[in-house]
């Protein structure tokens, strides 16, 4: 029997609220393992003011129990993840392993940050679009999979991109059933 997964969702100072809340509550939904970590102690406010309290915080948990990073965009929250070196090598650990790891709107920088994006397909906001040299970028793309990498636009593609997520670890069943019960379009 394989392991279940164990996902770990970051929140950084100026993560964007709508694409954390999205991710957690999908794959909670989906009945999966959701750990949302504070890259610092206490709650964590988001890019427009909302306050979001962690389950845990990063510096407190064993980061070679999670087998899937998922990272919310926005910003400044974006470049914190990016710079917090914790996240990085999680999602190099991960990628070698040949793990998941996934980001959605300017979240694929954390990615690149690691260097695990070079020659895949991906997408991103469109402000950072530019801003991934070296990865083949899906401008119009709302999710791109390239392998064990998701990547997905923004907070309007949150539910697609979280549902997706869903489709790969649970089966595209479960994915069908939870879109339906969210009148979500998968």
């Amino acid at each position: 029997m394989s392991t279940p997964e164990r996902v770990l969702v970051p929140l950084a100072e100026g993560f964007e609220e709508i694409e954390a809340v999205a991710i957690v509550d999908v794959l909670r939904r989906a009945e999966l393992e959701v750990t949302l970590a504070g890259l610092v102690p206490g709650p964590v406010r988001g890019a427009h003011g909302i306050l979001i309290t962690p389950d845990a915080h990063l510096g407190e948990l064993d980061l070679a129990r999670f087998t899937l990073l998922v990272c919310p965009g926005g910003q400044p929250g974006t470049r914190n993840l990016a710079a917090d070196e914790r996240v990085l090598a999680l999602a190099r650990r991960l990628h070698a392993e040949g793990r998941r790891t996934a980001a959605l709107c300017a979240a694929p920088l954390v990615l690149h940050a690691a260097g695990i994006l070079e020659g895949l397909d991906v997408t991103a906001h469109p402000s950072v679009q530019g801003k991934l040299p070296g990865a083949r970028v899906h401008p119009q793309a709302r999710v791109v999979r390239a392998g064990t990498v998701l990547t997905s636009q923004g907070a309007g593609t949150a539910l697609e991109f979280a549902l997706e997520l869903v489709s790969d670890l649970v089966g595209p069943v479960r994915a069908d059933e939870l879109a339906r019960a969210m009148i979500a379009r998968r």
